[in-house]
């Protein structure tokens, strides 16, 4: 009767074993992600502030594909805006649900070390 017993628990950890790699490379994901958004982010304000600085007749140009495109300075500044705000945002959802795979993560683990342990038990 050990042996079934046994298998339960070696299918089972398993399981949990695949489950926590699997958060875990979410959590990696995310983490690179936040970075990704947190560059767009710094872009978006660095060109913002050296825009500002320009005077008010300045032509600006947008970077569409392999062109550029004549755009006034409150549509650029808008789209910077934007930029900022979105990748705000995003970042704060990526980090819930950052938050929330770790969390699961460190359910996976101590489920896996109770296994163990019940395992050496009696």
């Amino acid at each position: 009767m050990a042996a079934p017993v046994d298998l339960e628990l070696k299918k089972a950890f398993s399981e949990l074993q695949v489950k926590m790699i699997d958060r875990q490379q979410k959590v990696k994901l995310s983490d690179l992600q936040i970075d990704q958004l947190n560059r767009v982010h710094k872009h978006a304000k660095l060109t913002h502030a050296e825009i500002a600085t320009l005077p008010d007749n300045t032509r600006l140009y947008e970077g569409v594909g392999r062109m550029f495109i004549l755009q006034p300075m409150e549509v650029i500044n808008n789209q910077l805006m934007d930029k900022q705000k979105t990748a705000d945002e995003k970042i704060k959802e990526l980090e819930q649900r950052k938050l929330y795979l770790e969390r699961s993560v460190k359910e996976a683990e101590d489920n896996i070390r109770e296994m163990l342990v019940s395992r050496r038990g009696p």
